[in-house]
């Protein structure tokens, strides 16, 4: 594993998480209470011994390389590194990344100054735990030249990902990006007995969707990225171009994976985390998610009926208060006799103190995050969010798209946004 270099595509401007990605990029946004989406393919790299780790972004990056500068640094007789690389311009190019496969084209230099056997490509806003280790094996037996990560989805989920075909030996024969009609699906519908000779029970999944982890040759993937016309992304171009020439194999996957590309996709996996049996685990003993370290004392809980939610480190929550299905994140607030619901609360980045709070009573700010007496539901509160007194974000109109006056909200899919910094005044009413 140490002649493999990673690369995790930070994605584009990440418009569909809006507000989230208002002043952050989307590896930045933070998840399950106190995490970023980066600390997941980081930490599957790590604890798959990689640990030769770039990371791609080009758009709002500076508190990315901040969490990831105070987050992972390998002793000094390790070798490894997790670096960000920025979009900027040089003598070969002055655009922005046009696709995935322009985002590592324009930074092969890179790559080639590390020079590794192969080259392991991520998404960077992906909730899965997987060992990389089994994509190698699966990639060394098969003599591979390209081997990509691929999940059995059922045909009603098949509009959102790029499709695949195999034949007998795992080679892929064939690639379809996000069809829409039956016509377009059915050369890929895959028999349940091919799938379960794979150890995977089928369970009415007859389709192979490519999730976006690719394991390159090294010479392979320059050859494929200097090619003419040049390709701008890996789905739509490389593979397709290449299939016939290249031995592309696939490994199955069967683990939990979401894409949280959206903010209906970002609410209901966070939601599922605070459940009984959540589909993703960070509890998990084995494959260990990493973050950075904070000097945070336990949270204060006064007199709070509470089901089915997770309470990050540092957070203090009135009397009579009600937290139900919710996400708690780090140094949030929530005053007394309040109502939470089905609500995601990122938190703070720091602690008001008593002086800040009366000088909030001053000028007529809300205190952070949330106050008095206000009423919550189906809403994600970015951090240092102040929501008055007697507050109700409820979507009382059952708005599925919208904004508030002067961005102090935006309903995506149904869900009110609070963006960071913004203020919901005393006794507003959404």
């Amino acid at each position: 594993m140490r002649s493999v270099l990673a690369l995790i595509l930070g994605g584009g401007r990440g418009t569909r998480l809006f507000p989230l990605t208002k002043a952050r990029s989307k590896p930045a946004v933070p998840v399950a209470g106190k995490y970023r989406l980066i600390d997941i393919p980081i930490s599957n790299c790590i604890n798959s011994e990689l640990h030769n780790i770039y990371v791609l972004t080009q758009f709002l990056s500076v508190s990315l390389h901040r969490h990831i500068a105070n987050t992972y640094k390998f002793d000094m007789f390790s070798k490894g590194f997790v670096e960000v690389l920025a979009a900027q311009q040089t003598n070969e190019s002055a655009d922005w990344y046009q696709g995935t496969a322009d985002a590592v084209r324009q930074n092969l230099s890179y790559i080639e100054r590390e020079n590794p056997d192969e080259v392991l490509i991520l998404s960077g806003d992906q909730l899965y735990r997987m060992d990389f280790r089994h994509l190698f094996e699966t990639h060394r037996a098969t003599r591979a030249d390209i081997t990509l990560a691929a999940i059995p989805v059922p045909e009603k989920d098949t509009s959102g990902f790029g499709l695949l075909s195999m034949d007998a030996q795992s080679r892929v024969t064939g690639f379809v990006e996000k069809p829409k009609t039956p016509e377009e699906r059915q050369p890929y519908h895959t028999s349940a007995e091919w799938i379960e000779r794979r150890g995977i029970a089928c369970n009415g999944r007859h389709y192979l969707a490519n999730m976006g982890i690719y394991l390159f040759k090294t010479s392979v993937l320059l050859e494929v990225l200097h090619a003419k016309p040049l390709a701008t992304d890996f789905g739509k171009e490389v593979f397709p171009r290449n299939y016939k020439s290249k031995t592309i194999s696939a490994h199955l996957f069967d683990g939990y994976w979401e894409d949280l590309g959206t903010i209906k996709s970002y609410h209901e996996a966070s939601l599922a985390l605070a459940g009984p049996n959540p589909p993703f685990d960070f509890f998990a003993p084995d494959g260990v998610i990493y973050t950075r370290m904070r000097n945070l004392p336990a949270s204060r809980i006064n007199g709070v009926a509470m089901a089915q939610s997770i309470v990050a480190d540092g957070c203090v929550i009135g009397p009579d208060s009600r937290v139900e299905r919710s996400l708690i994140g780090v140094r949030s607030r929530i005053g007394v006799s309040c109502t939470v619901r089905d609500t995601i609360i990122i938190g703070s980045d720091k602690f008001e103190t008593d002086a800040q709070r009366a000088e909030n009573r001053k000028v007529g700010r809300p205190d952070l995050n949330v106050g008095d007496g206000s009423v919550i539901e189906r809403a994600i509160l970015d951090k240092d969010c102040r929501v008055g007194r007697g507050v109700k974000l409820i979507n009382q109109n059952n708005t599925l798209e919208a904004d508030g006056p002067n961005g102090s909200y935006h309903i995506r899919d149904g869900i009110i946004c609070v963006p960071r910094s913004a203020i919901i005044p005393d006794g507003a009413v959404v």
